[in-house]
């Protein structure tokens, strides 16, 4: 682990600026909004602006870098970036907020790719585990870091958002003038929906429902917190509390995902994740129960995504992997665009709980949906499943392909059982 530290720390601070940044932009944005008189409808589409830019990142950034190179794009995106978090407080009506918002999700989505690309290029098979491990705890760190100094600041004051973008100014330097020569990138074309669907019905639309959890969730906390009435304090407490309860229950959720049925594991963690929501919306016990249920609901939120991505591997080749993945990965932005949208319509008509209700009903909705595919499949009886792997929220082409080869490492070299073969005859 420490050999992995020292030959990737450089990167790792800067991807840790860098979360600090986005993670305090989210949060800020949302409070800001709030004082600026913006509707909750308005800030809605503002958040869900990031998520459409992102996704259009995801498909567009990697043909870029083919073209002009890894150094160029990270460097044109990244002073974008810093720009648009500058102009947030100079430019103060929504629409002009959304366009920033959408530009942040491009740049940002580009700036991953390359930043992983180089950490997967300096690590072998035998330490890529750990080095992934790694980067998801400098994003995590980032992020919980973030909620402490934002607040320490005012959020209508202009310093904050300097802050921000000096943050992640100041994250491009390790990358930028590492020796490290970028590495080449590849990427593979996706299968078909309908192939997806088939191999893995619940595969699908579980990621689906779970992009517009994440999306609420993490989109819409601040817009929340300041609807809520709480203080930039405890919005970032709250936030926070989130990120910490998809750190701690990570392991104990991945553990029990590869000795028990996952199926199962997905229904109980929805259903946990659900209950937890509807405490929050009651808004009970005051900000200790809403701080229990933010954690709550992170860490059942946060891990399903990995639950979801091994059960759709075990139906998979090797071969089909990536494939399936990158699709997978696709349908999990277009369920993120829709989350702060009906969250905010949601928190228009009944209220601040709007934000726990969406999830609510997105949590029950995953674990109704399970346990009707469990009565249309058995469970899966491979001699090995697809193994559980940690993926950040916000994964990009280059952590998909990160964990196939996680993936096909730990399967070894002969196909997974059931392949995709006749995959489609057992989804019937």
């Amino acid at each position: 682990m420490w050999n992995v530290l020292s030959m990737n720390w450089a990167l790792l601070l800067g991807v840790m600026f860098l979360m600090i940044g986005n993670g305090m932009q989210g949060t800020l944005l949302g409070v800001r909004g709030g004082l600026e008189g913006f509707s909750t409808g308005a800030m809605s589409i503002v958040m869900a602006a990031y998520f459409a830019g992102f996704l259009l990142g995801s498909q567009t950034v990697p043909d870029l870098i083919r073209r002009v190179g890894h150094v160029r794009v990270f460097a044109a995106l990244g002073s974008l970036a810093s720009a648009c978090l500058v102009l947030f407080p100079v430019i103060t009506t929504e629409w002009a907020w959304a366009v920033l918002r959408l530009l942040l999700g491009f740049c940002f989505c580009g700036v991953y790719i390359v930043a992983e690309s180089w950490l997967n290029d300096t690590t072998t098979n035998e330490t890529r585990g750990r080095a992934l491990s790694l980067y998801l705890i400098a994003q995590s760190v980032g992020i919980v870091a973030a909620q402490g100094i934002f607040a320490l600041g005012d959020p209508a004051d202009f310093q904050l958002f300097v802050i921000v973008s000096v943050l992640v100014s100041l994250a491009f330097a390790p990358i930028l003038l590492s020796a490290t020569p970028m590495p080449p990138f590849e990427s593979t074309k996706p299968m078909s929906f309908l192939a997806l669907y088939r191999v893995s019905p619940l595969g699908f639309v579980g990621v689906f429902i779970l992009g517009g959890v994440f999306a609420g969730l993490f989109g819409m906390t601040g817009v929340f917190g300041a609807a809520r009435g709480l203080t930039s304090a405890e919005i970032a407490l709250f936030v926070a509390t989130i990120y910490v309860g998809g750190m701690v229950l990570q392991y104990p959720i991945g553990w029990a995902s590869d000795r028990y049925d996952r199926r199962k594991l997905m229904v109980a963690a929805s259903l946990l994740g659900a209950g937890a929501s509807i405490l929050g919306y009651s808004g009970a016990f005051g900000l200790p129960g809403l701080l229990l249920a933010g954690f709550v609901v992170g860490g059942v939120a946060m891990p399903l995504y990995g639950l979801l991505l091994a059960y759709t591997n075990d139906y998979l080749d090797r071969s089909d992997m990536a494939s399936a993945s990158a699709r997978l990965l696709f349908v999990n932005g277009l369920g993120a665009i829709g989350g702060p949208l009906v969250t905010g319509w949601l928190m228009d008509r009944v209220g601040a709980g709007g934000f726990f209700l969406f999830i609510a009903m997105l949590l029950a909705a995953m674990a109704l949906y399970a346990m009707w595919r469990m009565t249309r499949r058995p469970a899966y009886a491979g001699d090995e499943s697809a193994p559980y792997v940690a993926v950040a929220t916000a994964a990009t082409p280059v952590t998909i392909g990160t964990l196939v080869e996680e993936w096909e490492e730990q399967i070894g070299a002969d196909p997974a059982p059931g392949g995709s073969a006749d995959a489609p005859e057992r989804a019937a």
